[in-house]
């Protein structure tokens, strides 16, 4: 069986080798690359929102919106260039601009061909499924991809093959004033290979990225196509591609914030709804049969005389509406013993536990916020009998199950659990609720807030888009004009 090898994959990437570069300034560039970062953080933003808009628009209408395709595959170019000059190649030191438009100029290009029809089958498992294979691949060469099985646990992710190449080729520089041209070479097939790779994942081209590392500055863009599928036709060749609309000047500063702005609001905005859902179904499905939200029952052991819960404080960090004393309702801490002993719970200021502890050894826990324990010991310890302390707010003692249930006020407290005699030693399983009485308001609110930044992103990205087409139109109508002159449209 053969296959036919067509030129020119649709995501063109090269790359320029300088050939005087600094032997010191690649040291300094993670400096210099700061405000690309900060500004890329915000596109990349709005390239996802508008990639998942894109993608339903593919779903519905087989095409890719000019507009939205425009504005990513700016910001793939502003990310190659960026790259190119920073830790991704190194391989100019020309400072790269800050725009979303082709610049013939720099020695860093990438260019997309558009598509004028996408499949919507297509569309629906090549940005997972399909691209597995390559991004396995391409997480290797550039960051992500070596997890490491050790001992039943997965071990993060290793460094890039391009970083520590470019590491290498950045050491050779600096000692010999020379670029290693295989390195070069190499780094760039890399490069290309992932950035291909995320042109097809997100929507840019239904062909399949090729198993090729296309090595090298210029880009053969190599095609494999297996028998009986015909070539792309003519209009894929560069002439046609340079003979295609080009929307990126159209790319204003304001609109491009707009955009970005926007997306920030709706990626907020999504946050915060999914947060208010949450909320909302917690509200119906996370109570017990007594209406409590309740936290995972926590085992716990000491050999001390006492376990103390002593971060008990209210109001509890962070915004008064949310964790204040009448949001959280009425709370209640479960507390089981393991052994055959009377067990004691009681609840108290926390100032006072703390000095009636102080001549005793006892264990500080945190069952609330999960953060471990940590001893406190004495030289010599004193028996102390709960039953004789006077300042309980709450307190139960017994064999078996005993639960503290109060009013939440403010103020700083602390929860004990001790043997009824004194006695050192305790284990025990503990859970922590609260009624929440109000979780059902605070849900909706918190979700119609999601919905509002949703809405208003949306808007904001629409306006530019909108925008953005209008002006490709009136430039589309004035290039019209200009070649045919009024007599022959007035004639026609």
């Amino acid at each position: 069986m053969t296959t036919t090898t067509v030129q020119k994959y649709p995501v063109t990437v090269t790359g320029q080798l300088d050939t005087h570069l600094s032997r010191w300034l690649w040291l300094l560039k993670w400096v210099l690359v700061i405000p690309h970062v900060l500004v890329l953080i915000a596109l990349w933003a709005g390239f996802l929102v508008l990639t998942a808009a894109a993608f339903v628009a593919i779903l519905f209408t087989r095409r890719y919106p000019r507009a939205i395709f425009e504005y990513n595959v700016g910001v793939l170019r502003w990310t190659w260039r960026v790259c190119y000059y920073a830790y991704g190649a190194l391989g100019t030191d020309v400072y790269p601009p800050f725009t979303l438009a082709d610049r013939t100029d720099y020695p860093a290009r990438l260019q997309v061909d558009y598509p004028e029809q996408l499949s919507r089958g297509l569309a629906l498992v090549k940005w997972w499924l399909l691209a597995l294979p390559h991004y396995l691949i391409v997480g290797i060469f550039v960051g992500g991809g070596a997890w490491v099985y050790r001992d039943g646990d997965v071990a993060g992710p290793g460094g890039s093959l391009v970083g520590l190449l470019v590491l290498i080729a950045g050491v050779v520089l600096l000692v010999t004033g020379a670029y290693p041209r295989p390195i070069f070479d190499f780094v760039l097939g890399m490069n290309r290979w992932a950035l291909r790779v995320i042109g097809y994942a997100a929507f840019m081209t239904d062909q399949y990225p090729p198993f090729r590392l296309d090595q090298g500055g210029s880009d053969a863009g190599v095609l494999t196509l297996p028998p009986g599928q015909p070539a792309p036709a003519e209009d894929a060749t560069p002439h046609a591609r340079a003979a295609q609309p080009r929307g990126g000047p159209a790319w204003t500063g304001g609109r491009i914030t707009a955009v970005t702005l926007g997306a920030v609001s709706c990626l907020l905005g999504l946050v915060i709804a999914a947060a208010g859902s949450w909320l909302l179904i917690a509200d119906q499905v996370a109570r017990n049969e007594t209406g409590m939200i309740v936290t995972d029952t926590t085992r716990l052991s000491t050999s001390t005389a006492a376990m103390v819960e002593s971060d008990v404080g209210l109001p509890v960090e962070g915004p008064s509406w949310f964790y204040g004393p009448e949001q959280l309702g009425t709370l209640a801490i479960s507390v089981t013993s393991s052994g055959e002993r009377p067990l004691f719970v009681g609840l108290a200021p926390r100032d006072d536990v703390l000095r009636w502890l102080s001549g005793t050894s006892y264990e500080e826990i945190d069952v609330l916020g999960g953060d471990g324990s940590a001893v406190h010991a004495t030289q010599q310890d004193i028996a102390l009998d709960p039953a004789e302390a006077t300042f309980w707010v709450a307190q139960s003692a017994g064999l078996g199950e005993q639960q503290l249930t109060w009013e939440a006020l403010e103020g700083d407290w602390a929860v004990v659990a001790m043997n009824a005699d004194g006695s050192p030693g305790l284990t025990v399983r503990a859970s922590a609720g609260a009624t929440v009485p109000h979780l059902d308001e605070v849900g909706a609110a918190v979700l119609a807030s999601g919905g509002l930044l949703l809405g208003a992103g949306g808007i904001a990205i629409a306006v530019a888009l909108s925008r953005r087409t209008t002006d490709h139109d009136r430039r589309s109508r004035r290039e019209h004009d200009d070649a045919h002159p009024r007599h022959i449209r007035d004639t026609t």
